[in-house]
């Protein structure tokens, strides 16, 4: 018998390691893929789409925002993983009578460190876990001291993440540390996702892939409202998944800025 506590205080307690786990969160899914627990994951949400192979093969269980409850219970797990942002509250509140939940909270890389590391304990996967955040920082630290990051550093930027409203990634979010960690100054001073006007001029303007699905049909609007600016689509999911992802994110930057700078 063991008892661990989640990003949000939450105290659950498991008597073995988990062998049917469903996972609420795409990214958290693939976290728990690259650590190897092919046979304990049961259940994912449609938008699980990393890896493919899970997500044609996994029962899925509603969306992150609309989990079937009754498919969830169906399952019988002894685990469900999930998020404070991208999971319904009264979802969650219902899934607690059917199994225990473990619940992240995340703003920054240190958040998604504690998250993946703790995740391997629960699943006893600590030594593919504090591998995977070693492997994380070393590519972050090589970002960093890139020549391109550094040519970069202290330029403006606005992460567009919907459009009508359009909607902007602000402060407080796992967007804006990421931007930050980039050397990027986010324009977005209001916290989390406000709507904004297409008034400032930053350097660039990154549209993102998701939520909304910003083509290339979107370009010339942005390019219109700023004239002055640089404007990009990028791949959403290297801004904002937290899980094992990130040790690819870096590589994906520092490509994507030198296009910036070319």
């Amino acid at each position: 018998m063991r008892d661990f506590t989640d990003q949000m205080n939450n105290t659950i307690r498991l008597e073995t390691s988990p062998s049917r786990i469903v996972s609420l969160v795409p990214s958290q899914t693939e976290l728990l893929y690259a650590l190897g627990l092919e046979d304990e994951v049961i259940g994912i949400t449609k938008f699980c789409i990393h890896p493919n192979e899970w997500f044609v093969s996994k029962k899925r269980v509603g969306g992150t925002k609309n989990v079937d409850v009754d498919k969830v219970k169906a399952l019988q797990p002894d685990l469900i993983i999930g998020n404070k942002e991208e999971n319904d509250f009264e979802n969650i509140v219902s899934l607690r009578k059917t199994a225990p939940i473990w619940m992240s909270d995340i703003f920054n890389l240190k958040d998604a460190y504690s998250m993946i590391t703790s995740i391997g304990e629960i699943t006893n996967k600590i030594d593919e876990s504090l591998v995977l955040v070693g492997e994380i920082k070393e590519e972050f630290r090589k970002l960093k001291n890139s020549n391109v990051v550094q040519s970069l550093k202290g330029r403006s930027v606005q992460y567009f993440i919907w459009h009508n409203p359009n909607m902007a990634a602000g402060k407080s979010t796992f967007i804006d540390e990421i931007l930050s960690e980039c050397g990027l100054i986010n324009l977005t001073r209001e916290e989390r996702y406000p709507e904004v006007k297409l008034t400032d001029s930053p350097d660039f303007i990154f549209l993102s892939s998701e939520p909304f699905p910003f083509r290339e049909k979107h370009l010339g609007q942005f390019i219109n409202a700023f004239p002055k600016s640089k404007v990009l689509l990028v791949n959403g999911e290297m801004f904002s998944w937290y899980g094992s992802r990130l040790k690819d994110a870096p590589s994906y930057f520092e490509a994507l800025f030198k296009k910036l700078t070319s």
